[in-house]
């Protein structure tokens, strides 16, 4: 069992903001400059370098590369933070070589730019290029005209940068000795942003891409603006608006580049397969810190593939794997002891900061303190602990499967005889995602309270006892469901649910004002189309009324089910509208019309020859 590491109270770090130190200036601390970086191919990168005006020592350089700008441009104009975000601004207080690049083919850089810009492991002449070269090219050109350097590099990104960092160290430069991909995008088909098992997030990609174009042929500093849902109910907004092609005919009318390919590929086809970054995770030999948000609603796969990647085929760095109680990116965005109504009890975004980003940039990028991290850090909700590990997922696990049983039942005996249970999932009536009356997303609706769709008669609720002893779970989570359906298609939510007893305190920081006792916190969701049970690349038709398993493995966990609570599990078939609607026919969803959208039975078998159930692994207490 891992050990258990009990939050040391810092006093003056419970007094600061989350951000605190705001009045620090970094212009009376640092000269500004931008460039326009060369690349092997000639194209221009443009690259703003903040250098620290103390010249009597040196420094390492901490670079962020990014398709999202490194504004505000000008050498007068600087931002708030230099590098990482720190709530004590540490990396402007003790010394780097600051470098914000714009990514190729954005903002002020020049060059063709690429949607999840493919690696290309096979470069056959000296202007063949990828996101590894320009990483390349640049740490060059940095070492021969910045002064004032100790030699070494720091990368580190989170989200797209985050990407960008883990692709930028494939076949290392020997100068980059830290990086940091956080909340990495790893595969946008399997489990990344714009799909997740192939069924597409619309109200997120509705968002981001209306005014994400590809077309940029001259560096530029100004952005599309977006089109917004005219009202605050997203789910009447999407459902109004009909069959998915609608986007683009209603509201996009051709303008988003990306956007028309994800209506053209609609399977994991060679467009998507070149865009997974995960496989190409080799030659690297920088140390890497690997951050995930176990409630993180955006990227919860890639980063633990790219974390599985690196670790099975780098041998001789130091891989490090850190995960939170956060949502995209709460480790510089929250304070870490809240999300929705749940807490966690800690400052855990300041433990992390302080005693994980801190010491590991530090020490490899300039020799101070000591290297004494684990493995694997994981902060566990429920207990509200962090713990350590030598690998993730843990060594001392055990499989834990919970059976759906009779009368709703959950527990880990096999069921016996014959049994099953059925709803009607009705398109026109889809289930929705939260019960908040809202135009996008929040980021609380990961633990929400699952009580406002519990009651549904297209949500299958199984729940255990009361659990007697605590349980710890960890690691990917598998469901394993035996179906029969009346169409040709479907899709299948499941989320694992952790829920409150009756005398769980209330309190008052409450995203949602619903009752504490009974809270039904959801753990971990996530839903497949049934049509790739099989392959991504080549989906299968169901045959109405026959047997199917379902079987598919939802993003880690690290959570301790208290005695006293019960786990429950629920079932359904949308998701809506975070995720687009399947008309339960075998057909392109994305040139569906609106009547192919059709009512069908689903029905979830559990019995001894048919035992749906939800697998993960189980830390001995």
């Amino acid at each position: 069992m891992g050990k258990i590491l009990k939050f040391i109270v810092i006093s003056f770090l419970f007094i600061l903001p989350a951000h605190a130190d705001e009045n620090y200036s970094t212009r009376e601390h640092y000269t500004k400059y931008e460039f326009e970086i060369p690349m092997r191919d000639g194209v221009k990168l443009f690259t703003a370098v903040y250098v620290p005006k103390d010249r009597s020592k040196t420094y390492p350089f901490m670079m962020k590369r990014t398709p999202y700008s490194v504004r505000p441009y000008g050498t007068d104009n600087f931002p708030l933070y230099l590098g990482p975000v720190s709530f004590d601004h540490h990396y402007e207080k003790s010394g780097y070589i600051f470098v914000n690049q714009d990514a190729r083919g954005r903002w002020m850089s020049e060059g063709v730019y690429e949607e999840m810009s493919p690696h290309n492991p096979d470069k056959q002449s000296p202007t063949d290029h990828d996101e590894s070269t320009d990483m390349y090219d640049t740490v060059e050109w940095l070492l021969e005209n910045i002064d004032g350097h100790n030699g070494r590099v720091g990368i580190w990104g989170i989200s797209y940068p985050g990407f960008y960092t883990a692709a930028s160290i494939i076949d290392s430069h020997p100068a980059i000795k830290a990086a940091s991909p956080q909340a990495a995008i790893g595969d946008m088909f399997i489990g990344d942003d714009d799909h997740h098992n192939g069924v597409f997030f619309l109200l997120d990609s509705f968002r981001f891409y209306n005014s994400w174009r590809v077309d940029h042929n001259n560096p530029t500093q100004t952005n599309a603006s977006r089109i917004q849902i005219p009202h605050d109910d997203a789910y009447r907004f999407f459902l109004e608006m009909g069959a998915l092609h609608n986007v683009n005919d209603k509201y996009i009318h051709g303008r988003s580049i990306f956007w028309n390919y994800l209506m053209e590929h609609g399977t994991y086809d060679e467009f998507w397969q070149r865009r997974n970054i995960i496989p190409h995770m080799n030659g690297i030999t920088t140390n890497v810190l690997n951050v995930y948000g176990s409630f993180d609603a955006e990227d919860s796969y890639g980063p633990n593939k790219i974390y599985q990647h690196i670790e099975a085929n780098n041998p001789g760095i130091n891989n490090i794997y850190v995960r939170g109680p956060w949502y995209h990116g709460g480790w510089v965005r929250s304070e870490g002891n809240f999300l929705g109504n749940v807490p966690f009890a800690q400052k855990t975004s300041r433990f992390y900061q302080k005693e994980i980003e801190h010491k590991f940039f530090d020490f490899y990028l300039k020799d101070e303190g000591e290297m004494d991290l684990p493995e694997a850090y994981a902060y566990y909700s429920g207990e509200n602990e962090w713990r350590t590990h030598d690998q993730w997922p843990p060594a001392d696990m055990e499989p834990f499967t919970l059976y759906l049983q009779d009368g709703k039942g959950l527990s880990t005996d096999m069921p016996a005889g014959d049994g099953a249970d059925s709803y009607v999932s009705d398109p026109d009536n889809p289930v929705p995602f939260t019960r908040a009356i809202t135009n996008g997303r929040s980021r609380e609706y990961m633990v929400e309270d699952q009580r406002f769709v519990a009651r549904r008669p297209d949500v299958l609720v199984y729940q255990s006892d009361v659990l007697t002893e605590d349980v710890t779970l960890a690691g990917p989570m598998i469901a394993d469901l035996f179906v029969s359906i009346t169409g040709t298609d479907a899709d299948f939510m499941v989320k694992l649910i952790d829920v409150f007893p009756d005398n769980f305190p209330e309190h008052d920081n409450k995203h949602m004002d619903v009752p504490m006792n009974g809270y039904q916190m959801m753990v971990r969701g996530d839903i497949f189309r049934g049509k790739f049970r099989n392959s991504f690349e080549h989906p299968e038709p169901f045959v109405p009324g026959e047997v199917t398993q379902v079987k598919y493995e939802l993003p880690d966990i690290s959570h301790t089910f208290k005695q006293g609570h019960r786990i429950m599990v629920q079932i359904q078939s949308s998701w809506f509208p975070l995720a687009d609607r399947n008309p339960q026919q075998f057909m392109d969803i994305y040139s569906a019309k609106d009547e192919d959208y059709i009512k069908a039975t689903h029905t979830i078998h559990r019995s001894a020859d048919y035992p749906s159930s939800v697998t993960v692994g189980r830390i001995p207490n």
